[in-house]
């Protein structure tokens, strides 16, 4: 899909307002609780406004944000938001798709904002917004509902009182890149099997003009990669395997980045069985190689000039008389011998020869998505994601990036002390933990163990892909939370120096 912007360098006048369905006013706010529309600056029919909002503050009846209809022969309906100067980009992205709930509920296929008495270091966060939110709530998922909804979808988002037009390419290509993983996150496993998901990414490698190979089992042994292929064993007959993308700019590039997604279609837990109450949704398993490959979208439409190599684990984690068990003792193709001690950890067994893959071709930087671990969730809730790096120096880059994105990532240690936990009477690690314990960490500690000492490496843990109510601009729980933080991040000096 696709959003038409126009930005304006004026205030919107008395003849264009009288032609609108809706208008939306953004305003800046006042540290006065009683300031009414007599304060907010000019606006068509300033005065009829304010005698209605008096009336209503008379009755207690105002709301927030202030709906009226204006007195023309339209009726154009009028909103006014009153907006802080001093809000993250977070506070603007929840704002904003306030707004686009309410302008979406309009029907309006013209969406019209007026910037109004805000300060000009607002325009381009609140522009962000605005775009970001629009395409999120406009987005075409995938439903399977025999009735549809019947609603106009957003073609237009016209913007005015801008000082300065905005560059809004980021904005629409990490959006394009965020709604992509949410729907491919969402698809029910019997649809989205990893079969089913190669084919979707051979589509998409066409688009976008990026090479393409797939490894499967057989040619997944001939690399000895054992960790993954204990994932892939109980699946009769597994059409999961390991997905490189390649993106290639116009010119040579002088660097290259890795991404790599966790991509399981499906996690049962294996012989560790999961119950009911934690195998529900776990469809969305795959959602760090839904992150990855959207990150990978919204690169290539802004056409960085750096290679992007994009792999992505494909498996499902299922049950049958040829699993994976504990205890048994597997070797991954770096030849590393892992001792399993549950076969629901199946993400960090096929990250680990993914990861040792990646590395033998000595990226600039590694970044790996996953939906890993129920202790990330219980040390961070579902707001953030946990980073976890083996360059300590990245830790301010990263929340830094977080905070600019508006997807809030928090890094943990990576302290070699950890390591004991992990280690094996029979083998060079164990795959986890019995009990319970910092898994988060101890699964970063594991991942590290596959990842070359020379290659800088961010593993982000997707604790925020899901969350009920929504989260920020994304009005469903399946968030595609990752992309807009890896852009922002690689602008970064972790990657831009």
């Amino acid at each position: 899909m696709k959003i038409q912007l126009k930005q304006y360098l004026s205030a919107i006048s008395n003849e264009q307002a009288d032609a609108l369905e809706t208008l939306t006013f953004l305003v800046g706010d006042s540290d006065d609780p009683n300031t009414n529309p007599s304060e907010w600056g000019r606006f068509p029919h300033q005065k009829t406004v304010s005698e209605r909002f008096n009336r209503a503050q008379k009755r207690n009846a105002t709301t927030k944000p202030f709906t009226t209809d204006l007195p023309n022969d339209k009726g154009t309906r009028v909103s006014f938001w009153q907006v802080k100067a001093d809000l993250s980009t977070f506070e603007y992205l929840s704002l904003a798709r306030k707004v686009a709930q309410q302008t979406v509920a309009q029907g309006s296929e013209t969406v019209t904002v007026q910037l109004q008495k805000l300060p000009v270091t607002t325009h381009k966060p609140l522009v962000d917004a605005l775009i970001s939110a629009l395409y999120a709530a406009n987005w075409p998922l995938t439903s399977f509902k025999s009735r549809k909804k019947d609603k106009k979808p957003t073609k237009r988002l016209h913007i005015y009182g801008l000082k300065t037009l905005v560059d809004t390419k980021q904005s629409v290509a990490t959006a394009e890149g965020t709604n992509v993983a949410r729907d491919l996150t969402r698809l029910p496993p019997n649809v989205l099997t990893p079969g089913e998901y190669r084919k979707r990414i051979r589509q998409l490698a066409t688009q976008f003009g990026w090479q393409h190979k797939f490894y499967n089992k057989t040619q997944l042994e001939q690399k000895k990669a054992g960790a993954f292929i204990a994932v892939l064993a109980a699946s009769e007959n597994p059409t999961g395997g390991l997905v490189h993308l390649r993106y290639q700019p116009a010119r040579r590039p002088t660097k290259t980045l890795a991404l790599v997604g966790k991509g399981l279609c499906y996690d049962t837990g294996g012989i560790n069985l999961k119950p009911a109450k934690f195998m529900y949704g776990m469809h969305e398993d795959m959602g760090g190689s839904a992150v990855a490959l959207g990150t990978l979208i919204a690169l290539s439409r802004l056409k960085v000039d750096y290679a992007i190599d994009c792999y992505l684990a494909l498996a499902v984690n299922d049950i049958g008389p040829m699993g994976y068990r504990p205890n048994d003792v597997i070797t991954a193709s770096n030849g590393t011998t892992i001792e399993i001690v549950h076969t629901d950890a199946e993400g960090r067994m096929v990250l680990a020869d993914t990861l040792a893959i990646a590395s033998k071709a000595k990226p600039d930087l590694m970044i790996d998505y996953a939906t890993l671990t129920g202790s990330c969730v219980a040390a961070l809730g579902t707001t953030y994601s946990g980073a976890f790096t083996n360059r300590e120096e990245f830790h301010d880059d990263v929340i830094a990036a977080g905070r600019k994105s508006g997807e809030r990532v928090w890094p943990f240690p990576q302290d070699k002390d950890f390591d004991a936990a992990l280690n094996s009477k029979i083998a060079d690690i164990k795959q986890c933990t019995v009990g319970g314990g910092p898994d988060h960490i101890l699964a970063a500690r594991f991942l590290n163990r596959f990842v070359d000492k020379r290659v800088p490496w961010i593993h982000v843990d997707l604790a925020a892909g899901n969350h009920k109510g929504g989260l920020a601009h994304i009005p469903t729980e399946t968030t595609g939370f990752g992309v807009r933080f890896t852009v922002d991040l690689l602008q970064s000096k972790v990657f831009a120096n």
